[in-house]
């Protein structure tokens, strides 16, 4: 396993989940401190909750604190002023930077999540590897948007939560075929294609 090519996808999607909870905390009117633990918990929150599923304790985001910390210092970026009035004045930008953002920070951690199983577990099942990819993908925005005050993403927007479980299953078919490093490359773009595409045409589960 290329351990230089997990951790890169690892920063990748901390830096990407981190701006796209930072900007959900600007658009609440919070404080610096709101902000800074609202990026935090929407870059670690989904590890931590793998973790804990996985019988990982402490959780990895306490015990290489270059998670949390890397999260916090790109939340006080995007709160610096031009930042915000950026996002204060091109709303459509705004969505836009948020939307690539996430779908970046979902692909990165649904095939970092999957690999965890893998690499934690003995002989696991396919189940338990697609379970932990989304649960790591999709953890830290549902417990973004509960601290936000806002019914969780992955319930109410396009196509999100199941595109997550779409590229773990495409990422653990993969694996065993092209080896880990290109099956993650290939787990990544399969979600954030899905996601772009999602947003753009608008696809949406069944509701009532």
């Amino acid at each position: 396993m290329d351990i230089d090519l997990i951790f890169i996808f690892e920063m990748i999607g901390t830096v990407a989940f981190a701006v796209a909870g930072s900007l959900v905390g600007i658009l609440k009117k919070m404080d610096i401190f709101g902000i800074a633990v609202l990026g935090m918990t929407t870059a670690v929150g989904g590890g931590i909750i793998r973790d804990l599923v996985l019988g990982r304790t402490p959780p990895v985001a306490f015990v290489r604190p270059v998670y949390a910390l890397t999260a916090i210092v790109t939340s006080l970026i995007v709160f610096l002023p031009a930042v915000r009035n950026f996002v204060e004045h091109h709303q459509k930008g705004y969505e836009g930077v948020m939307r690539l953002m996430d779908a970046i920070g979902l692909g990165a951690f649904t095939v970092i999540g999957a690999e965890a199983a893998f690499t934690c577990v003995p002989d696991p099942n396919v189940f338990l590897a697609v379970f932990t990819g989304a649960v790591t993908g999709v953890g830290g925005g549902a417990l973004r948007d509960v601290l936000a005050g806002e019914v969780p993403y992955i319930f109410v927007k396009h196509f999100y939560a199941c595109a997550s479980i779409i590229g773990a299953i495409a990422y653990c078919i993969l694996r065993g075929f092209l080896g880990i490093e290109l099956a993650m490359i290939l787990g990544v773009a399969v979600v954030v294609v899905l996601r772009l595409l999602a947003a753009k045409y608008r696809w949406t589960l069944p509701r009532p």
